[in-house]
């Protein structure tokens, strides 16, 4: 029996951010046509702004913008309803990413505003336990007098081989890579390697097959393509594009970025510019050129996500609180469709697997 798919949508709710939301939103999603029919709204919690999934699809996890928190929520298969199962601290302010280690027994956490990662054991029942002890990430500051006031981790994924979390840091210029050790509950630094000064790496994502990673560098809106050694985890940059077009003289900064599962695009969004944009491969070299720009139709694209099948992708406006879908070509190119999802200040979206 084919299971049902269904998406989760974490969102801005406080004044401060500007939030329109209202907590977690869970939507019946349709495969065929790509539609979302609205199922459950889960209240009662402040900027649950980014989430994840475990690999068994029966808990969801979230960390709480501009507070110190993570949460722990159960499944149900049947349903797809959510309930709160637990909560617990970060150890620092602003937590902004978490991602599940490859044996599914920690949840790692990046505290943006206070400079530290947080490995918080998962029980077996899936709820958190307490952080063993926090591992500070020091670097060199970026010279950007806003922007740049502390390292500001910003994205702590887990590689595909699931060795190492990339941590790229927006008020550093550098993206660092870290092994869990997980017998004490900390990370140690494996490597790191410096970007262009105010580039702010912001995200990053890695190709399918080859040694290759790509980070959207957020205040210089760029794109840049490195070597990715998979046993030192070690990072060598070798191209550096423009995320916006050549005509485009506007301000704009560089939100998230995907790498298709056949390794023949990667995906940007682009905040000002307001737009997706969609850069090929080089399947010998491995470098990237622009093939397309799409409209987001709304505002400060924060997120965008793939289906499970990558047949759409959806588009998170958090600013414009409504969620829109492009169909994926079988060439990866983006076609509008007429999906278009209403719900406030979105900042993450996942998909049941």
């Amino acid at each position: 029996m084919k299971k049902d798919l269904f998406a989760y949508v974490g969102s801005y709710t406080t004044p401060e951010r500007h939030g329109q939301g209202n907590g977690i939103n869970v939507y019946r999603v349709d495969p065929r046509s790509g539609a979302l029919r609205h199922i459950q709204h889960l209240g009662g919690l402040e900027n649950p702004s980014f989430l994840a999934l475990n690999a068994a699809g029966t808990r969801l996890y979230s960390v709480h913008g501009d507070r110190s928190e993570a949460t722990s929520y159960t499944i149900d298969p049947a349903t797809g309803h959510i309930a709160v199962l637990n909560r617990q601290s970060t150890g620092g302010y602003n937590p902004i990413h978490l991602a599940l280690d490859a044996t599914g027994r920690f949840l790692v956490v990046a505290n943006y505003g206070t400079d530290s990662l947080a490995a918080l054991p998962i029980r077996r029942d899936g709820s958190l336990g307490p952080y063993p002890t926090l591992t500070m990430v020091t670097a060199p500051l970026g010279p950007h007098r806003i922007e740049q006031k502390n390292v500001r981790p910003h994205h702590n994924p887990l590689d595909p081989q699931g060795r190492f979390f990339y941590l790229p840091c927006k008020g550093s210029d550098c993206v660092i890579a870290y092994r869990l050790d997980r017998r004490r509950g900390v990370l140690v630094e494996t490597s790191r390697v410096t970007a262009r000064p105010s580039s702010a790496p912001r995200h990053i994502d890695f190709h399918p097959r080859k040694a290759l990673a790509y980070v959207i560098n957020e205040l210089d809106s760029t794109v840049t393509a490195y070597r990715h050694d998979r046993a030192t985890s070690a990072l060598t940059p070798f191209q550096t594009v423009p995320s916006t077009p050549p005509d485009f003289t506007g301000y704009s900064t560089g939100a998230e970025i995907w790498v298709d599962r056949a390794g023949r695009n990667v995906y940007v969004s682009n905040r000002g510019h307001d737009s997706i944009g969609v850069f090929g491969i080089d399947q010998a070299k491995g470098t990237l050129t622009p093939r397309q720009w799409v409209p987001t139709k709304g505002g400060v694209a924060r997120f965008f996500a793939f289906d499970p099948a990558q047949r759409f992708i959806y588009v998170a406006n958090q600013g414009g609180s409504s969620i829109i879908a492009y169909k994926v070509g079988r060439n990866g190119l983006l076609a509008p469709t007429r999906l278009r999802t209403k719900v406030g200040s979105p900042a993450c979206i996942v998909f049941s697997r």
